[in-house]
C-alpha cells in the first residue's frame, strides 16, 4: 500500500517542479519582453510617466492628509495635569504664618497656602470660600456663617467652627498687631449649633468682606502664646488648608533671596489643582525678576511695571494687564503741627499734578476720590482746578520751619514717584526730605502703627466693597488701626458709620457722597491712581483668565485650580 502512495507522491513532486521552471521560465520572458525590451521607449513617453507619478503621489498625499484630518477632528489639544508653576515675587520670606503676611512674597504664599471664609469671585464681587452661606438678619448687625461641610487640613484633620473662633480671637490679641485687627475689634464671635456668630457693635452691610480673611489650625497653635506665635515652627511649615501645602523652603545667598516649594493639596475644598507643585521664587530686586523671566527659570510675575515690558526681551513671555482695587495716595499726618492746618494741605493738593507722577507709574488710571466711582455709585464733587501760583503763595504764609518728611517704600516705581513728587513740593516752597523703608514688619511697626512720617506715599486696598472706616475713621487713628492721615471729623465719622449701617443703596451713596465732600475739604490725603496689575507670563502656560475682574492682586489664584503648564492631545467625547 505504502509503495503506490509513494510512486503518486513522487510523480506529483516532478508536476509541481516542472510547472514551477517553465513559470519561472515564463516570468522572465514576460519581464524580458514586457518591460527590460521597452525601456529604451520610455523616453519617448517620459511626459506621460511623469504625471502618472505624480498623480499617484498626490493621491497619496491626500489620503494621508484625510487621514490626519479625522484624527484631528475626534482629538483636541487641552491643558493637563502634572508639571510645575514657579511664580517670581518681590520682598523677604520672614513667616508663612498669613497673619504676619507684609511683603508681597508672603502675601502670595498666603494666598495658595490658605483658604479664606469668603473669596473675591471672578466677577470681582464676595463669594463663599470656606464658608457655604453667609446671612445678616434685618439690622444688619448679627450675622451668621455657615461652614462647607467635610472640609479638612492638609493634615486630613477636620477644619471646623472651632478653628474660626480661634483664628478671630487671636487676631484681636493686641500683642500680635494683625492687620485684621480692626476689622473684630468690638465684634463678637460664637457658636449656636453648626453656624458661627459675629455680632457687630453697629449694623454693617458689607460686613462679609471682613471675611475674607485666612484661618488657622487651632489643633497645632492653641497652647502657644501669642507673644512667641511668630517664631513657632508652624510660621516656616505650616498645615494648610488652600490650594497648596508645604513642601520645602531654600534659601539662595545671604540676601534673603527664597524659594519656596509647595505640593497640590488633596484635602483642598475645591478639588485637588491641575498643577503637582507650584514654587515660589522670593526675589530682592526686579532686575533680577527680568532676569529669571528672560531666561526661562520662572513661568511669571506680578511684581513688574508696563514700563518694564521693553526689558523682558523674550518671545515666549506675554503680558496681560487689568486694573484692581488699590490706590495709591499721599497721606498727611493731620496730628503733626506742620500739617495740622487744612488750609497747607489744600495748597498741596492745588499746586500739585498728579498726572506728572502716574506717567512715572506706567499711566495707570486717575484717581480723584477716596473710593472707585462704581463701587458706591455716588455723585462725586466737582475737584477744584490747580493753581500752583496761588498754592506759593498760601504755602509761603504757612510754612513749616522744619524739613517734611515724606516716607515710601523701596517697591518700584514708590522711589522715582516720591523723588518726583519731593521736587514738585520744593517748587512750592516746602523743604522735603525723602525716606525710603523696606516693606517690611518692621515698616509696618515702626512706621505705619507709629504714623512716623510727615507724609506717606503709600499704596492701601480699597477691597470689594467700599470700606472708608478703615482709613478715615477717627477711631482707627490707633496704633491698631489704619487712619494713615490720624484724621478726626465728627461729620465725617457719621457719614461713614452711617453708610455702613443702612441697607438702601441710594442712602448709602448719599452718605459717601456727604463723606467725600469733608474729605475735599479737608484733604486728609491726596488721591494719585488706581492701580494696574501688569502679568508677565509664558505663553504656553494657563493661568489667570483675563476675563476675571480682579480687587486685590492675590485675586488672581482664585482659579488656581485650574491652572497648568502641561498640554496634550485628547480624545473628544461624543
Amino acid at each position: 500500500m505504502a509503495n503506490p502512495l509513494q510512486k503518486r507522491g513522487q510523480k506529483l513532486a516532478k508536476k509541481l517542479s516542472r510547472f514551477s521552471l517553465k513559470a519561472s521560465r515564463e516570468s522572465k520572458e514576460h519581464l524580458k519582453e514586457n518591460l527590460v525590451d521597452r525601456l529604451p521607449h520610455v523616453r519617448s513617453v517620459r511626459l506621460l510617466v511623469l504625471e502618472w507619478l505624480l498623480l499617484t503621489t498626490a493621491i497619496i498625499m491626500l489620503a494621508i492628509t484625510q487621514a490626519l484630518w479625522y484624527a484631528e477632528s475626534f482629538s483636541t489639544s487641552a491643558f493637563v495635569e502634572g508639571g510645575t508653576y514657579t511664580e517670581a515675587t518681590l520682598g523677604k520670606v520672614s513667616s508663612l504664618n498669613p497673619i504676619f503676611a507684609t511683603t508681597n512674597s508672603e502675601k502670595t504664599l498666603s494666598k495658595l497656602l490658605f483658604a479664606t471664609l469668603v473669596t473675591v469671585d471672578y466677577s470681582g464681587h464676595t463669594g463663599p470660600g470656606l464658608a457655604a452661606s453667609t446671612t445678616s438678619d434685618p439690622t444688619g448687625k448679627i450675622w451668621t456663617v455657615k461652614l462647607r461641610p467635610d472640609l479638612k487640613w492638609s493634615d486630613g484633620e477636620p477644619l471646623t467652627n472651632a478653628d474660626v473662633l480661634f483664628t478671630i480671637n487671636l487676631i484681636k490679641d493686641p500683642t500680635l498687631k494683625s492687620a485684621y485687627a480692626s476689622s473684630f475689634s468690638k465684634v463678637k464671635v460664637s457658636e449656636k449649633d453648626d453656624t458661627i456668630i459675629f455680632t457687630l457693635p453697629a449694623p454693617y452691610i458689607n460686613f462679609p468682606s471682613a471675611l475674607n480673611l485666612p484661618i488657622l489650625p487651632q489643633h497645632i497653635l492653641q497652647d502657644v502664646d501669642p507673644e512667641i506665635l511668630l517664631e513657632h515652627n508652624f510660621s516656616s511649615s505650616p498645615v494648610s488648608s488652600g490650594a497648596f501645602t508645604h513642601n520645602a523652603t531654600q534659601t539662595i545667598g545671604s540676601d534673603g533671596e527664597t524659594v519656596v516649594y509647595l505640593y497640590a493639596n488633596p484635602n483642598y475644598y475645591r478639588g485637588r489643582p491641575l498643577l503637582d507643585s507650584f514654587a515660589i521664587h522670593a526675589f530682592m530686586d526686579t532686575n533680577d525678576i527680568i532676569s529669571a523671566l528672560k531666561n526661562g527659570s520662572v513661568t511669571a510675575t506680578a511684581e513688574l511695571s508696563h514700563l518694564d515690558a521693553p526689558k523682558v526681551t523674550s518671545s515666549t513671555v506675554y503680558e496681560k494687564q487689568t486694573t484692581i482695587n488699590n490706590g495709591v495716595f499721599l497721606f498727611f499726618n493731620t496730628t503733626r503741627p506742620a500739617l495740622s492746618q487744612a488750609v497747607l494741605r489744600q495748597a498741596i493738593r492745588n499746586g500739585i499734578d498728579s498726572s506728572d507722577l502716574r506717567a512715572l507709574a506706567g499711566g495707570p488710571p486717575p484717581l480723584d476720590y477716596p473710593i472707585l466711582p462704581y463701587q458706591a455709585n455716588f455723585n462725586p464733587p466737582k475737584l477744584s482746578e490747580l493753581d500752583p501760583d496761588n498754592a506759593r503763595t498760601v504755602i509761603a504764609e504757612h510754612r513749616p520751619e522744619q524739613a517734611l518728611r515724606l516716607a515710601t517704600i523701596s517697591t518700584s516705581p514708590f522711589p522715582a514717584i516720591a523723588e518726583r513728587l519731593a521736587d514738585r513740593l520744593r517748587n512750592l516752597g516746602l523743604d522735603i526730605a525723602v525716606e525710603i523703608y523696606e516693606p517690611n514688619r518692621d515698616f509696618l511697626i515702626n512706621v505705619i502703627s507709629y504714623r512716623n512720617y510727615d507724609m506717606l506715599l503709600y499704596e492701601i486696598e480699597l477691597g470689594a466693597d467700599p470700606d472708608i472706616l478703615t482709613y478715615y475713621h477717627s477711631s482707627q487713628a490707633n496704633q491698631a488701626g489704619l487712619n494713615l492721615s490720624n484724621y478726626h471729623n465728627p461729620l465725617a465719622d457719621d457719614a461713614i458709620l452711617a453708610a455702613r449701617s443702612t441697607m438702601d443703596p441710594r442712602l448709602r451713596a448719599a452718605k459717601y457722597e456727604a463723606f467725600v465732600k469733608h474729605w475735599l475739604r479737608d484733604v486728609p490725603s491726596l488721591s494719585i491712581y488706581q492701580v494696574n496689575l501688569a502679568y508677565f507670563f509664558n505663553k504656553n502656560v494657563r493661568s489667570f483668565s483675563e476675563d476675571n475682574r480682579l480687587v486685590y492682586a492675590t485675586d488672581r489664584f482664585a482659579d488656581v485650580e485650574h491652572w497648568a503648564v502641561y498640554k496634550s492631545r485628547l480624545n473628544r467625547t461624543p
